[in-house]
């Protein structure tokens, strides 16, 4: 049996990540385990304004904290009814460390991470790929499904290939973890002079027969970001992409964005990311 995790900020709940974890595995058999991380430093106040505000502090403080608690549990409990109900074997893991590094810790030991593409993890909001997002996946140790705001089934997979072996390891990991049953397209783009056939174009369909015989293929001519997003942007919100990322060196990525971040920043489709290390 396949074991996923999702993470879950209980001061935050995202439903859309409870609702995948819980499809998934159901479809899949998987056990499931709820991690939610009650990071010490993560409140839902602030303590500046609490300072601000003239009040008792550590009386307001108390009294606050307290709340987040109670909402925490509260949490807990909702994520533990709607895996009753779905009748999925699951558990629920308390990590109250500092959020990353036990997520990380986590995904040593799981097949498959689903997570909240918004997530921060912080009182704050931010514009996708949010900090905490990139992080993770510069160091996750297992797949990760990054799910959209609002939860929709996914009906059809698009796996991004251009040749690479991250590229051909992310479709492996896929359908390992999440055999292809749904109608899937396999997208390469290539420049204005080259031919038409993927790259390693007899390998990779003799690869693709063995694992999602009904593919179809889409060969694009340009820059790859340009027309991936170009082609994408025509996709459904119950598109599934498939893709590698986050290989090169933390520095390197300052100078050019992964794919993983310009579709996360334009596009409302879950991602499925996976890289070999």
């Amino acid at each position: 049996m396949k074991k996923f995790i999702v993470a879950l900020d209980g001061l935050n709940l995202s439903n859309s990540s409870i609702q995948t974890a819980i499809r998934l595995s159901k479809f899949h058999n998987a056990h499931l385990v709820g991690v939610f991380l009650d990071d010490f430093t993560r409140n839902s106040f602030s303590i500046y304004e609490v300072l601000e505000s003239g009040q008792d502090f550590e009386k307001t403080v108390r009294l606050l904290a307290g709340k987040d608690a109670r909402i925490r549990d509260q949490a807990v409990i909702q994520f533990e009814e709607a895996c009753q109900e779905a009748r999925v074997n699951y558990s629920v893991h308390r990590d109250k460390g500092f959020s990353l590094p036990d997520l990380l810790r986590e995904s040593i030991y799981a097949d498959l991470l689903i997570l909240d593409a918004n997530e921060t993890f912080a009182r704050h909001q931010e514009i996708p790929p949010t900090r905490f997002v990139k992080d993770l996946l510069a160091e996750v140790q297992c797949p990760v499904f990054l799910v959209p705001k609002h939860y929709m089934p996914v009906e059809k997979v698009v796996m991004l290939y251009d040749g690479a072996p991250t590229a051909v390891f992310a479709i492996k990991m896929f359908s390992h973890i999440l055999p292809c049953t749904l109608p899937a397209e396999v997208v390469t783009v290539k420049g204005e002079e080259d031919d038409l056939h993927l790259p390693e174009n007899k390998l990779m369909k003799e690869f693709m027969k063995r694992r999602c015989p009904q593919a179809t293929y889409t060969v694009l001519k340009g820059e790859p970001e340009t027309e991936v997003l170009r082609h994408l942007q025509t996709a459904q919100e119950n598109t599934l992409i498939v893709l590698g990322a986050y290989q090169r060196s933390a520095v390197s990525r300052w100078f050019k964005n992964s794919m993983a971040d310009v579709l996360l920043r334009t596009l409302k489709c879950p991602l499925f990311i996976a890289h070999n290390k």
